[in-house]
């Protein structure tokens, strides 16, 4: 890592450090108990540019807010500070590929699907560009409101072609993530968890593959098929589910396209376990809709639940209020699986 560049004030640094502290509000969801690890996505990116001079950096004003801003102080000659231009930052992304460079262009999840979706499209995945878009703040973890929930990012961008779209569990994932879509040669789309992320899978044994469903735990009872932070979620149900006597499996499907479907129809068809769904998504065109699809065309007939955020606006508020309120709370998971066994 260039240390020399980090170590001195710079036009980037000085820029970014005059910007205030990341407010509480948007920090990762880190429930009590759960050790954490700071910036992985940063540090991880920072790593890999060591070795990797292709790879660039970019950010929509958004740098301190998605942890880009560890690359831009490393490596400013390589981060491209765009401004409030998500369109921009995508379209000049896509001629940066072309160039041979990797480019990883960072903002909040809701613009890039939102905002900048033509542009992403047409600029980016139709041209089978090497851009990594990352995506801060996913799901329900910001009580700013509509404007910054990207409740509906995954269904966005799974209609996209040629893009796969990643929903990462917690820090250890996110580390192992960065160096896989850096070295797989086409669009991709992280959602991803900044500042103090919890860190979990390391316990299990755990290594992420491009594609590729990971069975964490196994049980007799429930499967919960889950991604992102509700495989979090989804192991501290099982383990209090277990003083109930209800054994829980837990599948973490961290790569949402392409799917793995031959992993999760053979784990869905074993032994008549309740099948329950978990995301920190809209239920409509998430996980749970791409894993019924599955089930349906391998002709696995179970018991189906989803857990998922409504198909509504969500409401603004403090996030362990907003998040039990609408169901993807640890609390609410084991409430509703206890509920479904009767």
């Amino acid at each position: 890592m260039n240390t020399s560049v980090a170590d001195q004030p710079t036009t980037t640094q000085t820029r970014q450090n005059a910007m205030p502290a990341a407010p509480a509000i948007i920090a990762s969801s880190v429930d009590e108990g759960h050790r954490t690890r700071a910036t992985p996505f940063g540090k991880a990116l920072v790593a890999l540019a060591d070795a990797r001079p292709e790879i660039v950096g970019m950010s929509a004003d958004l740098a301190k807010y998605t942890d880009m801003h560890i690359f831009a102080q490393a490596y400013p000659e390589r981060f491209y500070q765009m401004g409030m231009a998500e369109q921009l930052m995508a379209t000049a992304a896509g001629g940066l590929a072309k160039e041979g460079f990797i480019p990883f262009a960072s903002t909040y999840a809701t613009f890039a699907a939102r905002r900048c979706y033509d542009f992403i499209s047409q600029g980016v995945a139709e041209q089978d560009a090497n851009v990594k878009i990352i995506g801060g703040l996913p799901g329900l973890t910001t009580g700013y409101g509509p404007s910054h929930q990207a409740t509906d990012d995954i269904a966005i961008f799974r209609a996209m072609p040629n893009l796969t779209v990643i929903d990462p569990c917690d820090a250890l994932d996110i580390e192992q993530i960065v160096p896989a879509i850096a070295d797989h040669p086409g669009p991709v789309y992280m959602r991803v968890l900044r500042g103090n992320v919890p860190l979990v899978l390391d316990e299990y044994g755990y290594k992420f593959e491009l594609g590729k469903a990971k069975p964490i735990r196994d049980g007799n009872d429930v499967l919960i098929i889950s991604t992102g932070f509700m495989t979090m979620r989804a192991l501290d149900a099982a383990k209090a589910l277990a003083a109930d006597r209800v054994d829980v499996a837990v599948l973490h499907v961290p790569t949402i396209k392409p799917l793995d479907e031959a992993t999760i129809v053979r784990e869905a068809a074993r032994g008549g376990r309740l099948v329950v769904i978990a995301e920190n998504h809209t239920v409509i065109g998430g996980l749970g809709e791409a894993v019924a699809g599955a089930l349906m065309r391998a002709e696995v007939s179970t018991r189906f639940r989803h857990i998922g955020l409504p198909d509504q606006f969500l409401d603004a508020g403090s996030l362990p209020v907003l998040q039990d309120r609408y169901g993807i709370s640890r609390n609410a998971m084991i409430a509703s699986i206890k509920h479904w066994l009767g």
